[in-house]
């Protein structure tokens, strides 16, 4: 095996590994994928301040996120379809975060169910919800949630409407995918890939197909996904998914100021500075780039966390230091999934740890929950002056 230093390494490895269509849909933006690249390059412009002289001894990564002791501060990312990267993904995920010490946050549009990932998670995990139409189905879906000792709901508020991803369309990513030849192709040519799919029965949706009113199989699927998204999603209906849920809440998605004013007011635990990784809104401004404001924003009447563009270590002590309580990893982690399975995921969380702590220490800083803007080079137009 190649020696994996970074990232990057792993995400070598996963191309070759995994099918092209679930690749793409994976590295992909929303139509000219501009906010996708800022989310990363952005990151590139903050720059970090190197202090010497400084006392090293007993450095510690160690935080909490909403009241929950973490390893490090980093949470992996909610993502559909996360057991097509790899054959049961999300059970491989929420193991090698509860293993390391940092959460994971199930997708509703998970492959595996929250029973599945709730047997064989050793630790309770976190649960995202999309609203849908159905209230009935919402309803259960918490329910389940509940039963499964999931910790805390993250409810995502930026995928009232899909955006449109150009790649998905052209590879035939549908719901079940279209077999055409050079998809069939592909997957031939991703032998490990291909018989771990063959060998589990999680092949579908498995938090929908079943539960939901007129869904039995992936051909229904599609068009119960279609219609039921809540365009009338609204701050009532949050509080209504509060006071429902009873336990910890973090809202996804808030990348203005006076939407995270209006989320902190629902008493949320937390937010999440998001863009959805670039895949809804093209043109809206980084995650990273919109931080600082937020965090001035809301004060501390809520945790604020970051989400989209880490690829690093680096990247999260960057957003530690802008603020941020935590951060959150999906294309990182997923990266691992594809390459290498369980350990894949491990391997990832393992860089990203050992680069945020030796960045600590080449900063002068011994503990992560010290971090702050002082510790940074950041230009002076960094937020942009924006009419």
């Amino acid at each position: 095996m190649a020696v994996i230093t970074c990232i990057d390494d792993l995400k070598a490895i996963y191309v070759k590994k995994t099918p092209k269509m679930f690749y793409d849909y994976a590295e992909s933006g929303s139509y000219t994928e501009q906010t996708f690249r800022e989310n990363v390059s952005d990151f590139a412009k903050i720059r970090l301040r190197q202090r010497v002289a400084r006392d090293l001894t007993g450095r510690s990564t160690e935080s909490t996120m909403i009241g929950e002791k973490v390893a490090m501060p980093v949470a992996l990312s909610p993502v559909g379809s996360c057991g097509m990267q790899s054959p049961d993904g999300e059970i491989k995920a929420a193991r090698a975060a509860a293993a390391f010490g940092v959460p994971f946050t199930m997708s509703t549009m998970s492959v595996c169910s929250i029973e599945d990932v709730a047997e064989h998670s050793p630790t309770p995990f976190w649960f995202q919800l999309y609203v849908m139409r159905d209230e009935d189905f919402v309803d259960a879906l918490i329910e389940r949630a509940r039963k499964a000792n999931c910790s805390a709901l993250v409810l995502t508020l930026d995928l009232q409407i899909m955006g449109q991803r150009h790649k998905d369309l052209k590879n035939g990513l549908t719901t079940p995918p279209k077999l055409t030849l050079p998809n069939i192709l592909d997957m031939m040519l991703k032998p490990q890939w291909s018989l771990g799919m063959l060998a589990t029965p999680r092949r579908t949706f498995r938090n929908i197909v079943g539960h939901a009113k007129g869904v039995g199989d992936l051909a229904s699927l599609t068009s119960w996904t279609n219609e039921q998204f809540d365009p009338h999603l609204d701050w009532k209906k949050v509080e209504r998914i509060r006071d429902q849920w009873g336990g910890k809440l973090i809202l996804k998605g808030i990348l203005d100021a006076d939407d995270a004013r209006m989320a902190a007011d629902t008493g949320a635990d937390a937010i999440i500075v998001s863009n959805h990784g670039g895949r809804q809104l093209d043109g809206a401004l980084s995650s990273i780039r919109m931080l600082p404001q937020i965090v001035r924003a809301v004060g501390d009447r809520t945790e604020v966390h970051l989400d989209s563009g880490i690829r690093s270590g680096q990247d999260v002590l960057k957003a530690l230091a802008m603020g941020a309580k935590g951060t959150f990893i999906g294309r990182s982690y997923l990266y691992g999934l594809g390459a290498m399975g369980q350990a894949g995921v491990t391997k990832a969380l393992e860089i990203i740890h050992k680069e945020l702590d030796t960045t600590m220490a080449l900063c002068g800083v011994q503990k992560a929950t010290d971090l702050s803007r002082e510790h940074l080079l950041v230009p002076e137009d960094f937020e942009g002056r924006w009419a």
